[in-house]
């Protein structure tokens, strides 16, 4: 088959699955997040943590709990690897060091799920299931919870209280990330991917040579590693290793897990507030965003210079023949515009321009359609930029979804859109001008070395993941930077979301009026598409000249 054709029909799947998945999931979601019935099990969880399922929380008490919960999360996973060698199925592994430890501890908490170790040599099976695999479910519902609050702050009026934290967080992941997880885990080892408690086997090949073949509970940990949006791999070459990812079937089935969730929350949005066109408002700018930058990575890797290159077809360098193509451009895709940060190709090795989109996807806040929750959050904030600038061309005080827009809550939407950039900005123009930097972990120069930075710390601070393999991060002064970078990245704009959500709930709701901005129309559509273009434009294309694009075009 044509490869252009394999693609297209790879991406009409994908599209397809996710278009039957929207309404069910989507209302579930909803469901699950409005109910004030408790399951059983809920109920004594609650009991156990001493909470009450009833009571609700102001805003600052919401983001005091999803803190607290955070730093024990921290605490909690960073002992489990420092005492890794007295654990059982510790595999013989060592303790990990302080720094590593402290670095991946922030990073599987914040949804980063960075990784400066190989999996299959560096952690035990118990820290895989018990530490991280854990938090990819915790991490993944923190951000759902977080938009959950962001969303009853529109939908309620002259209150302070903005649900419960833990009851949202107990609900998310029995009733949600787990039983879906327990589906495709099953369906993921029918497909190849293995799942045993084995330690490294050697084998015998057939030229005489002993191999070590590690084994372990891939599966189960690759379905949530997709679906909570993590992206943390349980080997080291991550979803391009035949165990987590054989063939071009589970390749498709891992997109569409990283997808899935955060296009389906859209429809979550549309229908708390009762109006299932601002959904279709959202998910079509997520939708128009995402299409378009899987098509530019597509087109950037199906060009080619050089002899090597014309032979194999297109820029096949660090991608798996496996998937081709197509299949490595969507999931670079995917990945980058959520923050997932899975890979089944070395975005290190893709063309400049291919790599530039990588990084582009993640200056846009991870949007299109982002991470589970915090996409969406990402894409309303920006939402509500749009509408206060089409308030300012018509000489009207701006509204969003009944509420009105003032000095307190723009104030809340631009920190929110200028805290990640002055992270990425700052981190990596101290990393390019400290000694440390560059001696600790660089390994090229010129404008690919540049690129390498930049995307290490857009990564970092927009909860990504991936990374530009060229750059090693194993100095403590790397494992520092970064941890900071994620910490600050996570929790930051949480603050600014839960903080917005308070000040919109104590509002009265404002009825629509004839010059009320229709902010599912067209127009909004093609307007927030610019904001959003504008606003990274502005932001990031010095950093963007200065590496892929300088690469690219020489």
């Amino acid at each position: 088959m044509n490869p252009t054709l394999a693609g297209f029909l790879q991406a009409l799947a994908l599209v397809a699955a996710l278009a039957l998945s929207y309404r069910p999931l989507g209302d579930y979601l909803a469901y699950v997040l409005t109910t004030r019935k408790h399951l059983r099990i809920e109920r004594g969880i609650y009991k156990l943590i001493g909470v009450d399922g009833d009571a609700e929380q102001t805003w600052a008490s919401y983001l005091r709990s999803v803190l607290a919960f955070s730093a024990v999360s921290v605490l909690f996973l960073y002992a489990f690897q420092r005492l890794q060698e007295h654990l059982w199925l510790s595999l013989g592994f060592p303790a990990v060091s302080p720094a590593m430890a402290w670095n991946t501890a922030i990073s599987f908490v914040t949804n980063t799920n960075w990784q400066s170790y190989s999996g299959e040599s560096t952690m035990g099976h118990l820290v895989q299931m018990g530490g991280l695999a854990v938090q990819n479910f915790l991490s993944a519902a923190v951000g759902i919870a977080v938009v959950a609050a962001l969303i009853r702050g529109f939908t309620r009026q002259k209150t302070d209280l903005l649900g419960n934290f833990w009851v949202d967080l107990t609900r998310i992941v029995l009733r949600v990330l787990l039983p879906i997880s327990i589906v495709f885990a099953i369906v993921l080892v029918a497909s190849g991917v293995v799942e045993n408690l084995h330690a490294a086997q050697i084998v015998h090949t057939l030229n005489g040579t002993a191999q070590s073949i590690p084994g372990g509970p891939v599966a189960s940990q690759e379905v949530i590693k997709e679906l909570g949006t993590n992206g943390g791999g349980f080997y080291n070459a991550n979803s391009a290793h035949p165990f987590e990812n054989p063939n071009p079937f589970t390749n498709l089935l891992e997109i569409y897990l990283l997808l899935v969730i955060s296009f389906a929350l859209c429809r979550t949005f549309g229908t708390m507030v009762k109006s299932q066109k601002q959904g279709y408002a959202i998910v079509s700018v997520m939708g128009l965003y995402w299409a378009a930058s899987a098509a530019l990575i597509t087109f950037f890797e199906n060009q080619h210079s050089g002899i090597a290159a014309h032979i194999a077809g297109a820029a096949m360098e660090g991608k798996e023949v496996r998937f081709g193509i197509p299949g490595s451009s969507l999931f670079a895709a995917s990945t980058t515009l959520t923050s997932t940060g899975a890979v089944n190709a070395a975005h290190d090795s893709l063309t400049p321009l291919g790599g530039g989109v990588t990084i582009l996807n993640m200056m846009f806040g991870e949007i299109a359609p982002g991470g589970t929750g915090s996409g969406l959050y990402g894409i309303l904030m920006l939402a509500i930029v749009t509408v206060f600038v089409a308030g300012l061309m018509v000489g009207r005080t701006p509204e969003y979804l009944g509420k009105k827009l003032g000095a307190r809550e723009m104030k809340f939407a631009s920190l929110y859109i200028l805290a990640t950039p002055a992270i990425v900005l700052v981190g990596t123009g101290l990393a390019m001008s400290l000694k440390a930097g560059h001696s600790g972990g660089m390994n090229n120069t010129g404008p690919h070395g540049f690129s390498e930075v930049l995307y290490a710390f857009t990564s970092a601070a927009n909860n990504n993941g991936s990374a530009f393999a060229g750059l090693t991060v194993t100095s403590t002064h790397w494992q520092e930077a970064l941890g900071l970078a994620m910490v600050f990245g996570r929790f930051l704009p949480m603050v600014f979301v839960l903080a917005l959500a308070g000040s919109l709930a104590k509002q009265q709701h404002v009825p629509e009026s004839t010059g009320t901005l229709k902010t599912h129309s067209p127009l909004f559509v093609g307007m927030l598409s610019g904001v959003i273009l504008i606003v990274v434009g502005l932001t990031y294309f010095p950093a963007l000249a200065l590496g892929p694009l300088a690469e690219g075009l020489h």
